[in-house]
């Protein structure tokens, strides 16, 4: 698939309290609340439909990228430089505990990159990250 228009993404995940949700997604990160329901709640993720679902979840597990151990699974979004560089100062002081602070990995390689590591209140971890040159995202080193 070498060209597509790009469409928003859909991701479902497991949270165990939608009050707990609407504070994390909603008052701390600031996402818009869409449709929601007794079970699931949508957010605009950037453009793209992020649904909290009422759930059980096992555990995470790490594994080493570039020096840092990233946890696996995880979802995010990929930002502008300027748009990572907002949104990492935006959550200064908000109680965020990142798992990896907003850093550069692949300094001088391709996919040179900004990215921040964080979970949400139920274990969910989210990648934000800024490509230094947009055209490595989907480059073969």
């Amino acid at each position: 698939m070498s060209s597509f228009q790009l469409r928003p993404f859909h991701l479902a995940i497991p949270v165990n309290s939608l009050q707990l949700a609407r504070n994390f997604y909603g008052d701390i990160l600031g996402l818009s609340e869409g449709r929601s329901a007794s079970e699931w709640i949508d957010y605009n993720f950037f453009g793209h439909q992020l649904v909290c679902h009422l759930s059980d979840k096992g555990p995470n597990t790490m594994k080493e990228v570039d020096g840092k151990k990233v946890p696996i699974p995880h979802f995010g979004i990929v930002l502008s430089y300027t748009q990572f560089q907002e949104f990492s100062k935006s959550l200064l002081g908000k109680k965020i505990e990142f798992i990896i602070e907003p850093c550069v990995r692949f300094r001088g390689k391709p996919g040179e990159q900004q990215t921040m590591f964080f979970k949400d209140p139920f274990g969910n971890a989210i990648e934000f990250k800024a490509f230094k040159h947009d055209e490595d995202l989907f480059k073969n080193t």
